[in-house]
């Protein structure tokens, strides 16, 4: 039997940055439901970064990276939806995007359209299929609607503040800079608060004439979480996706009646992407939205895969906008 070889980022402890290591291991045999794909770019997301320092522990040692694109070079006896030189992409499923060529689960895979970049199928995926399920699933967003995005200048941010927008909504969003407030101006936020100088509570009180918003969704966590519920009119859904700086302390439930018998709940793209068809219909609407110009992906750093530990610095560092993509 022919050894497979690859480079790979990997690490062998949870730490800071430097515990990522470059390392070449040996692809295991191709299982009956597996693909082999070889990458030409992997994802970078904030999730990557929990996993490392041990936020959600892992068996270790572990590969990292829940996204990529690339083209299927071997496929199992029992796969039947995808053939050797198919483009595909993928968000989710056994980690190891941070690879030049890796095994997983072809019905984690989906075909990527010829009109899509790898680059831009690699950057979209996690992030775009995240915005989809938060917008038409967790609150279905509606004409009219007034809504609130933290972190609208990430990557996740850019995509919903253009999706929103889309969809008829009036876009309130948070940024940390002036400049970042013209990048989510520019993708369809109408209000963009710069939270290092505006108490954001306030600010989405006036916008909405005291009225509050059906919806926050929020990445940022432990920061915004509280004021997030000062955000929400009576029945209003707290969205709380991710924890960028640090997970929500624990609360008592009990706030929430008086807030206005609020909802609050902690989605994941596992959950919503679980099923097969699932994952299909939520590749399907991205794709469909984007081929339209509705939304258009903004790359907005590229990395060398073996420099994985500094994209991770840069980003935790919120140095970053849009998204960005790790290059074999």
């Amino acid at each position: 039997m022919t050894v497979i070889k690859s480079k790979a980022i990997r690490f062998h402890q949870t730490g800071g940055p430097e515990v990522l290591r470059w390392e070449e291991v040996s692809l295991p045999e191709l299982q009956a439901n597996e693909a082999r794909v070889k990458h030409h770019a992997a994802g970078l997301n904030f999730i990557d970064i929990y996993h490392r320092i041990g936020m959600y522990p892992l068996p270790l040692p572990s590969g990292i990276g829940i996204e990529g694109a690339g083209v299927v070079e071997a496929v199992g006896s029992a796969v039947t939806e995808l053939q050797a030189g198919d483009r595909v992409a993928y968000a989710g499923g056994p980690l190891g995007a941070y690879s030049e060529m890796r095994n997983i689960p072809a019905d984690r895979l989906v075909k990527l359209p010829d009109a899509i970049d790898f680059k831009t199928g690699a950057a979209m995926m996690l992030q775009g299929m995240t915005a989809q399920y938060l917008l038409r699933k967790t609150y279905c967003v509606q004409a009219g609607d007034t809504i609130l995005i933290h972190a609208a200048a990430g990557g996740v941010g850019l995509i919903m503040c253009q999706w929103a927008k889309a969809l008829g909504a009036t876009v309130i969003g948070t940024v940390g800079s002036d400049a970042k407030a013209a990048l989510a101006k520019a993708h369809g936020c109408d209000h963009a608060i710069v939270y290092t100088r505006e108490n954001f509570t306030e600010r989405v009180k006036a916008i909405s004439n005291g009225a509050g918003v059906p919806v926050v969704y929020d990445s940022i966590g432990r920061d915004t979480f509280m004021g997030s519920l000062d955000c929400l009119r009576p029945f209003g859904m707290m969205v709380s996706f991710g924890s960028a700086s640090g997970p929500v302390p624990p609360f008592d439930l009990n706030i929430l009646a008086p807030k206005g018998s609020l909802f609050v709940t902690r989605p994941t793209i596992v959950t919503y992407t679980a099923k097969r068809a699932d994952l299909l219909q939520s590749a399907k609407e991205l794709f469909e939205i984007v081929a339209s110009g509705k939304v258009k992906i903004e790359v907005n750093q590229t990395y060398a895969l073996k420099d994985a530990a500094a994209a991770q610095i840069d980003l935790a560092a919120r140095k970053t906008t849009g998204s960005t993509v790790l290059l074999p």
